[in-house]
This record gives structure tokens, sequence and C-alpha cells, in this order.
């Protein structure tokens, strides 16, 4: 890893934030070599959902505390125990061997539980994805906030093909509501208006949370008026929804900073019917795509990395880090990574017999047999 990475991570831990983009938050950082696979785990490396699209994750972590937040990521999180940072060159070796299986027409879509900006390689990590000779796309997620004009252009110029942004509100306290923590509004707009000026496709992806905020006309004009939408459709409207560990909204909206602590009742998430309903007549009023679909951005089914382990398979394995969620070891089995569940007792570099219970996708979850 370079300098800014080396100079923070030592052994796996970060002694302080890797920069000042990551708030506060002084989690364990593990950091991923070739010794440990990147197929296997939601958290960092490499998921296949059988099509062309393939999902590159460089980092796991968060500067913002989203009240919504799908999965308790950031500084306020309470139930994530690691974070993870993953070598660049393995991260690419690994995806140009997933690329290699599907053929011509791949999309590296770099995302993460989390903000995948905040990857300190995350230019070169672009320039190597958009050079192998199966890609024709890379685009990414981010929450805007380590976006910067000349980040922009850096990236634009490395071959992203189009930036999907979380912006949720132009109004400064609604924004502040959204991610729990202070929200620079007016330099993620920034940012945004410079991204469009350059030959990266931009899309406004708000997560819309009923009675807070609403008024989704005005990212709609925003979008249009800034020339959103080159590469990709310009809107990319999110339903809020519960998740059984992520973080649930209430009424008096954000948290308190730090803590993730909320007051208040629950919001209840609208019904898709009600949400699709919605967009359904924002459609007709702007007369630009809002309920979209898989074509809408070219995604096909694709050949996929072939399973190594079926539902139920008893298999030993080599517990080498900890694991994403308290109480969780990630180990190493067929050359995959393996999330162990209420293995919090199993001490690193051991061996342990585990029965797989979870193969979806490729992520693999096991627990102690």
């Amino acid at each position: 890893m370079e300098k800014e990475a080396e100079r923070t991570i030592s052994m796996g831990r970060a002694h302080k934030p890797m920069s000042k983009r990551y708030g506060k938050d002084a989690r364990p950082f593990v950091r991923v070599d070739e010794d440990i696979p990147l197929l296997g785990t939601i958290a960092f490396g490499v998921i296949d959902r059988g099509t062309n699209l393939i999902q590159v994750r460089p980092i796991s972590g968060c500067n913002l505390c989203c009240p919504y937040c799908s999965v308790d990521e950031g500084p306020c999180s309470k139930t994530h125990h690691a974070r993870y940072i993953v070598n660049r060159k393995w991260l690419v070796e690994v995806a140009s061997w997933v690329a290699s299986l599907k053929g011509k027409g791949v999309e590296m879509h770099i995302d993460g539980c989390g903000e995948p900006m905040l990857y300190p390689e995350i230019v070169e990590l672009v320039s190597e994805l958009s050079s192998l000779p199966e890609v024709s796309k890379v685009s990414m997620q981010s929450n805007g906030t380590a976006l910067t004009p000349s980040l922009a252009y850096e990236l634009a110029e490395a071959g992203l093909t189009h930036l999907n942004v979380s912006l949720n509100s132009l109004d400064q306290k609604t924004a502040d509501i959204l991610a729990g923590v202070p929200y620079p509004l007016e330099r993620v707009m920034e940012a945004c208006e410079e991204l469009t000026k350059t030959t990266c496709g931009l899309m406004l992806a708000p997560v819309w949370v009923p009675n807070v905020n609403d008024d989704l006309s005005s990212l709609i004009e925003y979008a249009l008026h800034i020339g959103a939408g080159s590469s990709c459709p310009p809107m990319g409207i999110q339903k809020y929804d519960i998740h059984r560990r992520g973080r649930k909204m209430k009424t008096s909206g954000g948290t308190q900073e730090g803590t993730g602590k909320q007051k208040g009742r629950l919001i209840k998430p609208m019904s898709w019917r009600d949400f699709y309903s919605h967009l359904s007549e924002l459609e007709q009023e702007y007369n630009i795509p809002l309920v979209l679909h898989p074509h809408d951005f070219g995604i096909v089914p694709a050949p996929t990395v072939p399973m190594v382990f079926k539902r139920g398979e008893g298999v030993w394995a080599h517990i080498v880090a900890e694991g994403w969620i308290r109480g969780e070891r990630l180990a190493v089995a067929k050359d995959r990574v393996l999330t162990v569940v209420n293995a919090q007792h199993v001490p690193i570099d051991s061996e342990v017999h585990v029965k797989i219970i979870h193969t979806k996708h490729g992520i693999y979850i096991a627990k102690l047999s």
C-alpha cells in the first residue's frame, strides 16, 4: 500500500484514523493481502452475482453515521468490530480472474459496506480495473464527502465511467440529519457539478425516507440542471427499508454525533407499491427513467465463479482474522474466505471444523461444528 496507509496501519490495527476523512472511527483495521482470499465475504474483495457486473470492495468503514444505514457502518456502529483494507494489486488480480470467466462487456462496480472513496489508492484502482481487456465500464458508489473537483477529474481520466452519489437533500439541515454528522453539502454539490464537465457520468442516488426528504423534485431538477445522466440515468432514487442488522430511522431525525443514538418513533417504510407509484408519477412529470431495472445499466446474465461449498457441508478451516461483525471470525478453506458466526472465543491462527450454512452468490457463512 502507499505511504498514507503504511503510516497508519500496522499489524492489522489502525492507531489513528487513516485520514481526517475517517472522522472518529478507530476500530481495528485488518490488512488483506495475498494470504486472505477475496472471494467469499460481503465485507471486502470481489462479489459475483451471476451477471456482467462485478462488485469490487477495496475497503470497509464509513465516515458518516446515517441513521438509516442498512449495514450499521460508520463511527457510531454498534455491531461491527473490524474494518478491512485490501492490497490493490491483489484486488486487481482477483477481479481480473473473475472478469476472464465472463468475457467481454464487464462492468467493474466499486462499492462497499461503507464509503469506497476513502480507499487511499482509489484513482490507481480505477485505472487498473479500466485497463483490463474484458472491462467496458468502471462505476462507483459514494456518499460524496471525499469527492473534490480535482479528484473528479482524476477519476474521469483514470477511466471511471459513472459515479452514483447518495446526495439525499439540497437542504443543509435535512442533509445533516440523514448523514448523522455535519454533511459538507456545498462542497459535495460543487464536486458533482465539476464531475459533469468530465467524461464521467453522474447519477444522484438519494435514499428517500418518508416525511424526511420528500421533496424529490428539487433533487431531480438539480440533477437535470447540472447535466447528470450523460452515461447513466440521472437519478437512482433508493427506498428506505429496515434491515435486520441495520439502523432504524426515528421521527426526531439524525443521531447524536458519534453515538448513533436517536430519539422518537420509528419511521415506517412505505410499501414498494407506493414507492413505485410515486416514482412513476415523477417519471411522467420529468420525462426521465426513475423506475430502474438492470437493463437500464446494461446488466445482463454472465458466467459465474463456480461454487466450492454446498450448504450443510462440513470442512476444516483456518481462522485468519477478526470478523466484520462482533463475535465473528474470518476463516480460509478451499481458497475462499468464510465468515464463522458465534466464534468470538476461537483464537486467531487456529484450525476449526465448521458447517456451511449460507452459500448464496458465493458469500459463505459457517458455524462451528
